[in-house]
């Protein structure tokens, strides 16, 4: 063991010296015993992946400590990722977090699937607007202007019946003009690709983090300032033509953003900008 000092080491003598060692090597606090011994709970039989866990009141009797020493022990996994408070419902351990890959497009559906859950999709609103009544920003990204029709729509994304996405859409509907509240319903990849024969190129995208403002909250079933992973993007067909622009907010402790990164080059400038 290392211990960090001003000056020369050699000079902490006596008590000085012993209350150093002291502080260094104190034992951990009762909180971090008892989270010790849930991590333990966590990744035994006994709590598989997506059960409910011991509630705070039988987290306090199991190791016969206070009601706010076990909610900090408990907040303490939930922080690690190990596990997960649900509104109105309790404590429950986390399963594998679903998977935004950075370098392709992948859907949501597939997304779900792939990690054994059931997805599922709440439209909140589908509507044609004309493009002039579009966000400034929407409006510049699908380069439209005027009377041009776009298509607007709301959704939540759920898997295993937990809202995990909410998100607002806007798509030119030039390139699928008989597309209906009924068909948004599912993957819109699958949509695009299969009924109307898109070609899709990929999409430019910034992530950034947010707090749930009282929209996004009573749409994902979280409290309100809830921090969350917020994307903007455009996707483009083949020749870089724009489809949609969208605005998705995520649930972070049900999302992790995965990319795959090459070796240091300094012969160009970071992508990204500081807001």
């Amino acid at each position: 063991m290392r211990l960090a000092c001003q000056g020369d080491p050699r000079r902490l003598k006596g008590t000085d010296f012993a209350a150093t060692v002291q502080a260094v090597s104190a034992p951990l606090t009762y909180h971090h015993q008892i989270m010790a011994r849930l991590r333990s709970l966590v990744g035994g039989r006994r709590f598989a992946p997506g059960s409910k866990f011991l509630s705070e009141r039988e987290v306090a009797e199991r190791f016969k400590t206070s009601r706010p020493t076990a909610n900090k022990a408990l907040s303490g996994l939930v922080s690690e990722g190990l596990l997960e408070f649900r509104k109105g419902v309790g404590t429950f351990v986390r399963e594998s977090a679903l998977d935004y890959d950075l370098r392709r497009l992948v859907s949501f559906t597939e997304q779900a699937k792939a990690r054994g859950m059931m997805p599922g999709t709440l439209v909140l609103a589908f509507r044609r607007l004309l493009a002039r009544d579009l966000p400034p920003e929407a409006g510049q990204a699908l380069e439209v202007g005027g009377r041009e029709p776009v298509f607007y729509m709301e959704r939540v994304r759920v898997a295993d019946r937990i809202p995990v996405i909410h998100e607002r859409r806007y798509v030119v509907a030039a390139h699928c003009s008989s597309m209906t509240k009924a068909d948004v319903k599912g993957s819109l990849y699958a949509l695009w690709t299969g009924k109307f024969g898109l070609q899709l190129s990929g999409a430019d995208a910034c992530i950034r983090a947010v707090n749930a403002d009282e929209v996004h909250a009573a749409n994902l079933d979280i409290p309100r300032g809830t921090a969350c992973l917020c994307v903007v993007a455009t996707g483009f067909l083949k020749g870089q033509v724009p489809l949609w622009w969208e605005e998705t907010v995520y649930r972070s402790e049900s999302y992790e953003f995965r990319n795959q990164l090459g070796g240091v080059n300094s012969a160009r400038p970071a992508q990204g900008k500081i807001r």
